[in-house]
């Protein structure tokens, strides 16, 4: 055996004392970064907790599309942020979601920007403003790509609102709604009815002869027993059904103008948010997205099952809204819209984004889209509603 470039050869003996001292010498520097490693375990921050309320009662679907996001974010966050949900009415009222939170009465909500309406018109034109042409996933694309998201955040400057926002789930048309009766066919049918829904919508319904009462889902059936109101809308089969719409009602009108577009506000404390790490911040933000699509998949399945279910099992006599109260309606958009661009010039501003937007958009959508009506008729063999 021989050995080159002059490396001296230590005897065996020597070789392994050398190696010997060298692992005590490790071992002992290797201590204080363990005992520094330990202590840093010790003193690791606790999990952030957000409590979230949501504005809808406790059996509506939309508490499982809220909790659909928190489980997201709290997967993904692995134990350094948890979001706990409480469902409406467990800390503020439904209607009170948003004051609640941008004053740190509670961290975060899940509700939808027509609730505060009370506080700007403006805040509709984030949900469910006056019909564009354009339907909710690309008025939802007017939020994140269209400027939309930056009006909004200039309104919430404007109303001093401490909060930070995110949109998901573009929702289906909602119906025109429940009635005890045959449902209003012409515009001189609307008038006197004593009708619930919320936002910009109760303007339209004023403006076509209804007496308007604002209210939170789980308040509308007790208003109908009551007398208050004998016709309503609230948002989608699944919801309606499982508050008992078909038991004070039995008349269900689908397809409207006055909400055809709208999707949910997930809101969170401003101060409370910005305290969070970037990558946590990356977490509550991105879970939106991907719970958008979650909540779409869940609507198709369930909205379109319930719906079955009120006509078979409930007898629910389900009609498709007339193509004179559709008339009437976007006409009457026409007066209410421009009495509110006279009155604000801010609101005048948002609309005419949304309008860009939906002029490019929703022509491309017209233009390009399969016609899915007639395909749907030919392999079903069946004729629908017009």
């Amino acid at each position: 055996m021989t050995f080159s470039d002059n490396k001296v050869v230590k005897p065996v003996g020597q070789a392994v004392a050398s190696r010997r001292k060298f692992f005590v010498a490790a071992a002992a520097a290797a201590a204080p970064v363990a005992a520094v490693r330990a202590q840093a375990v010790a003193v690791a921050p606790s999990t952030v907790v957000m409590k979230m309320q949501g504005a809808w009662g406790a059996k509506d679907i939309f508490n499982e599309m809220a909790e659909d996001y928190v489980k997201r974010v709290n997967e993904m966050a692995g134990g350094r942020l948890r979001i706990e949900y409480l469902t409406a009415g467990a800390v503020v009222k439904p209607f009170e979601v948003t004051d609640a939170v941008s004053k740190g009465v509670l961290d975060a909500g899940h509700t939808v920007a027509v609730y505060w309406y009370g506080k700007s018109k403006v805040a509709s034109l984030f949900g469910s403003g006056p019909i564009t042409g354009a339907n909710a996933e690309q008025t939802l694309g007017w939020m994140y790509r269209g400027g939309g998201y930056a009006l909004y955040e200039e309104l919430q400057k404007k109303l001093g609102l401490n909060l930070k926002g995110f949109f998901a789930f573009p929702m289906p048309t909602q119906p025109l709604g429940w009635f005890k009766k045959t449902p209003p066919k012409t515009a001189g049918e609307l008038k006197g009815y004593k009708y619930r829904t919320v936002g910009l919508a109760a303007d339209l319904m004023q403006e076509l002869g209804m007496k308007v009462t604002q209210l939170p889902g789980g308040e509308i059936v007790p208003a109908m027993e009551r007398g208050v109101i004998d016709a309503f809308e609230f948002n989608n089969p699944t919801s309606d059904s499982r508050f008992g719409a078909q038991d004070v009602a039995k008349y269900y009108s689908m397809g409207s103008y006055h909400q055809a577009m709208e999707f949910f506000e997930i809101i969170f404390n401003k101060a409370k948010y910005e305290a969070l790490s970037p990558d946590l911040k990356a977490i509550l933000q991105y879970a939106v997205e991907a719970t958008s699509s979650a909540n779409t998949w869940t609507a198709q399945d369930n909205y379109s099952r319930d719906l079955q279910q009120l006509i078979v099992k409930d007898k629910v006599q389900v009609s498709r809204t007339s193509k004179a109260v559709f008339d009437a309606q976007i006409k009457a958009w026409d007066v209410v819209t421009k009495k509110l661009e006279d009155e604000d010039p801010f609101f005048k501003k948002v609309l005419a984004s949304q309008k860009d937007w939906a002029r490019r958009v929703a022509y491309y959508g017209f233009f390009n889209e399969a016609d899915y009506r007639t395909a749907f008729e030919h392999v079903f063999k069946t004729k629908l509603p017009a």
